[in-house]
Order: structure tokens, then sequence, then C-alpha cells
């Protein structure tokens, strides 16, 4: 089961590793999670799908590309690669806005501090399918200051034959490419990162949750399995955090906060 906060063991190990698993989701929420993203996929969903960014995985297998990510439903397939707002959503926003969660973005950015969601995510790698991701670190330029946290959801099991993540602890001390606006590395870079012999599998059962750093070097493969390997991933950030091409982003504790329909 999920705790309502962290242990300072927790929270030490996050400081020093870049990441911690946080527990397990209660068997019944996390169904109805796997069930209701099943729905949206499928356009079954009560909800306003042009405020949904959605992205089709690859149809023909590894010759393929993804389709184009953009707002609305495109076809009832389980094969969706992305699904972006899910905070519009009233079940994954609650689950999005639990108490760990709160505590989690305190420690993070102070107890004072308003927290937006930057994006809340499912990510998916369908069975046969899903991208390659080279190492690399999560940032985005756009922002004047860098969210710190993603807490990701295992709605799958994630193994290494379905394309888990793979990271390397205590790599979030520093940007390697600062320059680059979404965190990805030279290619002399992934060609270093590639040969060190520190990373990990994060191998995780359905229900499992991570917190990680944005940081945190990770990568992750394709899916060469029967399972597919589908993920809900948020992050966090400072809701006073000034984009220079005017985005906003929902604030979801703190004054203004989101609330359940």
């Amino acid at each position: 089961m999920l705790p309502n906060q962290l242990s300072e063991q927790q929270w030490k190990t996050f400081q020093e590793q870049g990441y911690v698993h946080l527990g397990k989701v209660d068997a019944v929420e996390l169904a109805a999670l796997q069930q209701r993203i099943d729905d949206i996929m499928m356009g079954t969903a009560d909800i306003d799908y042009d405020r949904m960014m959605m992205q089709l995985d690859r149809a023909d297998g590894p010759g393929s590309k993804p389709g184009p990510q953009s707002p609305g439903h495109k076809e009832a397939s389980l094969n969706y690669r992305k699904i972006q707002d899910l905070e519009m959503d009233p079940l994954f926003l609650s689950y999005l806005q639990k108490p760990l969660y709160r505590e989690i973005c305190e420690r993070a950015y102070g107890t004072q501090t308003d927290v937006a969601c930057l994006r809340a995510m499912f990510m998916n790698k369908p069975s046969g399918l899903g991208s390659y991701l080279v190492w690399h670190q999560d940032r985005w330029t756009n922002l004047d200051r860098d969210p710190k946290i993603t807490i990701w959801t295992a709605l799958d099991p994630a193994t290494k034959e379905n394309g888990c993540v793979q990271v390397i602890p205590g790599s979030h001390d520093k940007l390697l490419n600062p320059d680059h606006g979404s965190g990805f590395l030279s290619d002399e870079m992934v060609e270093e990162v590639s040969k060190r012999e520190d990373s990990i599998y994060l191998e995780l059962e359905a229900g499992e949750v991570v917190l990680l750093h944005n940081w945190l070097l990770h990568t992750s493969d394709v899916n060469r399995s029967k399972q597919s390997r589908r993920a809900f991933s948020v992050c966090y950030m400072e809701a006073a955090t000034v984009a220079n091409n005017d985005a906003t982003y929902p604030v979801v504790f703190g004054q203004g906060a989101l609330t359940v329909a």
C-alpha cells in the first residue's frame, strides 16, 4: 500500500540516488485506473477529447513511425503511445492529488509553495511496438526553472522484455547537456553513457510507484513481449514557473487547485 508520507530514509535515498520506490497502489484503485485509460483509448470515456493530446504508436512495427501528437481522439485502439492532459480526467486528477504526492511536493518545493502539473501523461509501449528512447535527462528550456520531480505509476508489469525504464543511480546531480531543450545528450555523450556498467533496470509489478528526479539519466527499449507496458507519469513543478511561450499549467496543490467535479 502507498503511505501518506515519505519516510526520512526514502527521502534520503531519493536525494542520493535520484529515485526511490514509494509502494504499491491498492488493487481496486489500480483496476479502476487501468479500465479508465482503456476507455479513454477506445473513445468511450465521457471526457472532452479536444482538450487532450493523443498520439498513436507505430502501426506497422519497427519500420514505421508513431502518429502525430495532436488534440483529439484518433481511433478506437489500445495502441496509443501517449495521452497527455489527464489532469482533466476526474479519476486521474484524484489519483495525482494523493496526500503522499502533496507531501513529496512540499519536501521538494517548500510547504508554502503552490504546485502545478507540467504534464500528467499516459505512456505506453504496446505489445511488439514502443519506441527506443536514447539516454537523456528530462528538462524544458522554455521554463524559467526546472521541475524537479516525476511520479511514475506502473499500470502493467514493467520488465526488461517489455521495455522498462533503465536508469543510472546518482546521475541526477547535474545536467550533462544543459543547452539542449529536452535534455537529450550529444551522440558522444550517449556513447559514453552507454558504456557505463552502473545502470539498473526499474522492473516493477503492476501498481508499483516510483519517485524520479527529472535529471536522472534514463533510457528505455522497445517492447519485445506480448505484455503491454502502460504507465501514468506526472511531473510536478512550482506553480510560479514562467514559460517563455506564455503557456500556463494547472495548479494541483495550493491556491486555485483543480478539484474533482
